[in-house]
């Protein structure tokens, strides 16, 4: 029997996080079908909130594709009663994420400590640039900063006495909320059999480190730490972009097969018989010659002819598209990684879909990313909070509504 709902319906997810990591985390849940209720410190909210341009009808675009599904609260974080607007929201919640420096929250009084008392079922995950134990505990990070720690610009660019170059998306920044969704989603599942919540940790700089499975286990075996080989592998060939006569075309020829493949394809049939490129370790030690070889012929024919000869030969092979391109592209849309999404101001707009599948059905894009405070007076009244009570807070200046939201 399919759903619409989503696997993770019922569940009650607070957001306490701002940017990009915690954001990335709370969109997975919340698209899988937990109810994600954002909170947004007063004033100013999320600073992705004026990230900008590119903006739609002056709504962020970053902000609006980070945050839909969720519902929205902005309160004043520093405030006695916005603690305890907090506290009774965590009193009746499954998880919380948050991405704040170390010991913020614990100067709020929102610290695992008093949680954990207020709710002892409560699964509680903090991402941080470090983590919480060792000698950065403290530390202040940033993807730029983890990619660099972590060794994954040692291994990025075109080679040697190039400069280091970062991974061209914030590789930290999402795989950290990635890693928070899954992190949460176990401590519940144990919460199901023991009944008890617990404190799940994790960094931009693990989330980052965990990039690294290949050069750790070469480095780990030899001693030496490989460098960057621009778009080739360290362990393969000819694995590696090459350039065509219109672009550039991606071609994995990694086993027997497929190199067989290749010297067909390309109609040079001499690379099989050349001892040169017998086996993998001999084309990894040619491997300027082979790609100087294999480009010669790619770049005589456009990337299409290349992608199609290549696919009837068996051989993995794919054009290096921009992310327009990738947009567009018809695996993408017909495996819904580009849906549409409705905001009070922006309208429908375009956002990226939920990664993964369910045979019962994903959960429901409900709603575009909120507006700042849209969701307050909706929320608290959920909680157990009068009409009186919402309109003194909103009056004193502890929590803000939205104009738009109801009465």
């Amino acid at each position: 029997m399919s759903t619409s709902k989503g696997p993770l319906a019922g569940l009650r997810v607070v957001e306490m996080a701002h940017v990009m990591a915690g954001p990335v985390g709370g969109l997975l849940l919340a698209d899988m079908g937990a109810q994600v209720i954002k909170i947004e410190k007063l004033p100013g909210g999320d600073d992705t909130r004026r990230t900008t341009p590119p903006a739609i009808h002056g709504e962020s675009a970053s902000f609006m594709i980070l945050n839909r599904n969720k519902r929205g609260v902005a309160v004043d974080l520093k405030a006695e009663q916005g603690q305890a607007l907090v506290k009774r929201l965590l009193e009746q919640a499954d998880i919380v994420i948050e991405n704040y420096r170390p010991g913020t929250m614990e100067k709020m009084g929102l610290g695992y400590d008093v949680l954990q008392k207020l709710n002892p079922r409560l699964v509680y995950c903090k991402i941080t640039g470090f983590g919480l134990t060792g000698p950065y505990a403290q530390r202040a990070g940033y993807d730029l900063i983890s990619q660099g720690m972590a060794g994954l610009m040692s291994l990025t660019g075109e080679g040697p006495g190039r400069p280091p170059v970062k991974v061209g998306v914030p590789v930290g920044d999402v795989t950290a909320g990635i890693l928070a969704a899954t992190g949460v989603l176990a401590a519940y599942i144990e919460r199901l059999r023991t009944g008890q919540g617990q404190y799940v940790d994790t960094s931009l700089m693990e989330a980052s480190v965990v990039h690294t499975y290949w050069p750790a286990a070469m480095a780990l075996a030899t001693g030496q730490s490989p460098g960057p080989m621009g778009s080739a592998h360290p362990v393969a060939a000819p694995y590696q972009a090459f350039p065509t006569q219109d672009g550039w075309l991606n071609i994995g020829a990694i086993s027997k097969a497929t190199w067989i493949g290749v010297s067909e394809v390309l109609g040079l049939p001499g690379l099989l018989t050349d001892e040169r490129f017998a086996d993998n370790g001999g084309r990894m030690k040619h491997l300027d010659e082979l790609v100087k070889l294999m480009s010669d012929v790619l770049q005589t024919r456009p990337t299409d002819y290349w992608v199609a000869a290549f696919e009837r030969a068996g051989v993995p092979a794919g054009p290096v598209k921009n992310i327009r391109q990738t947009l567009d592209d018809p695996q993408t849309r017909v495996r819904d990684m580009v849906i549409k999404v409705d905001h009070p101001v922006a309208g429908e707009i375009d956002a990226l879909g939920l990664p993964i599948k369910f045979s019962n059905g994903n959960g429901v894009t409900r709603r575009g990313a909120p507006l700042y405070g849209e969701h307050t007076r909706e929320v608290m009244a959920e909680i157990g909070y009068a009409e009186s009570e919402i309109q003194q807070l909103i009056q004193a200046g502890i929590v803000h509504a939205h104009d738009d939201a109801p009465l």
